[in-house]
């Protein structure tokens, strides 16, 4: 357990309720030797089990003299039901299936019945819009609206709640094309909460975003080996090693996530993609067959088809795509991407045009996309960048700094 977490020391125990009484046990195990370090027992009522939380973790904290992280560590309270529905939206949300992220909502939603002012749940349901948005389960103008105000709210209720900085930064960078302004908001998470993962995720999104990709993996690699079993991270780190030139990790890191997250949206399309750029178009075309989302698996057979020589295949696959993106606005910038792969530099600045008009939220990631490389040399393509803001010039006048935790 220990060598998959990357931790030198595991907190192991127990919790047995009878009752509203409680009895929490703890020890602390030296993974290396195998061998307890300290260990302590806790007879407790439900109605302190925060202030336990604070107890245990302050104990942690003085056997293991974790001097770098000043003071003890403490937990935002609330009820304890609704921490426990936090607790499952969290996990839930985390799988990034159409389904479980419905249900994820439904949770946090019924954990702020029970308390209005947590923050913690306010933040969740933020991010759950934002992806929502981006991958077209909600419409983008709606999950956009919800995510700004969800965010706003947990903000509103803790001044200094970091994820939600992170949640504003990402809006900010991908729906508002403000990319200064999601700088700001995510050096203040970055400040408030320097070794949280899922921020660093966040600010490696943006920093892929200003086209900094070796920037970008080395945030990733971090926050994956800090938080080794959230999907998100592998599906991040994975893009970020497609974008980079290195499919065959790319394809490891996202086999990873399958095994976390069987039905996480895009993934097997996502295997096809960086096996696509290994050469392999027959393991590619499997892959986004495999694809249980209908829009990404069209993606992927429109790609998969061309690289093979399938023509009418290829061309079939497009065309419903297309007639998705007719009735339900989001995959013009898919669209546009295919046809710059299939080398139809005339339709993908069309449909570029049109991810404009509708703020496809891909056109956040265009400036270090490998997937246009084939109309990076057409004299439209840096026009149309600085067109939106997005410019080698324009971008390398964004100041962020990210230091990576010692």
């Amino acid at each position: 357990m220990a060598r998959e977490l990357n931790v030198a020391h595991v907190l192991e125990g127990s919790v047995r309720k009878s009752g509203n009484e409680v009895r929490i046990t703890a020890q602390l195990i030296d993974a290396r030797s195998d061998t307890h370090m300290w260990s302590d027992t806790w007879d407790r009522s439900l109605d302190d089990i925060f202030a336990i939380q604070d107890e245990i973790a302050a104990d942690v904290v003085a056997r293991l003299k974790v001097t770098l992280l000043g003071e003890s560590p403490t937990v935002e309270e609330t009820d304890p039901e609704a921490y426990a529905l936090y607790l499952q939206a969290r996990q839930l949300g985390r799988q990034f299936t159409a389904e479980s992220v419905e249900q994820s909502n439904a949770l946090y939603e019924q954990a702020l019945e029970i308390d209005p002012d947590y923050a913690a749940a306010w933040a969740g349901l933020a991010n759950n819009y934002n992806y929502q948005a981006a991958f077209v389960l909600r419409p983008i103008d709606e999950g956009i609206r919800l995510a700004r105000e969800a965010a706003n709210r947990a903000l509103a209720i803790d001044p200094e709640y970091a994820q939600a900085y992170a949640e504003l930064g990402q809006i900010a960078a991908v729906y508002d094309g403000d990319l200064a302004t999601a700088a700001q908001h995510l050096e203040r998470a970055l400040a408030l909460e320097p070794t949280n993962p899922d921020i660093i995720g966040a600010a490696a999104r943006l920093v892929r975003s200003l086209g900094r990709l070796d920037e970008a993996i080395a945030l990733r690699e971090y926050a994956v080996a800090r938080d080794p079993v959230n999907p998100t991270g592998h599906f991040g780190l994975g893009w970020t090693y497609v974008e980079n030139g290195r499919p065959d990790e790319a394809v490891a890191s996202f086999r990873t996530l399958l095994s976390l997250s069987p039905g996480r949206i895009g993934t097997q399309e996502s295997i096809g993609t960086a096996l696509l750029y290994m050469g392999e178009p027959e393991a590619a075309l499997s892959a986004m067959q495999q694809e249980s989302e209908e829009g990404f698996r069209l993606i992927g057979l429109a790609r998969a088809y061309h690289a093979l020589g399938q023509a009418s295949e290829s061309d079939a696959a497009l065309a419903e795509l297309i007639e998705i993106e007719e009735n339900e606005p989001g995959w013009a910038y898919n669209i546009a991407y295919v046809l710059a792969y299939r080398g139809e530099a005339e339709r993908a600045f069309e449909w570029l045009d049109t991810a404009v008009e509708y703020n496809d939220s891909g056109l956040s990631l265009i400036p270090g996309s490998i997937q246009f490389a084939n109309i990076h040399d057409d004299p439209r393509w840096l026009p149309f960048l600085e067109s939106i803001g997005k410019s080698p010039e324009q971008l390398a006048a964004i100041e962020f700094e990210v230091r990576l935790p010692q």
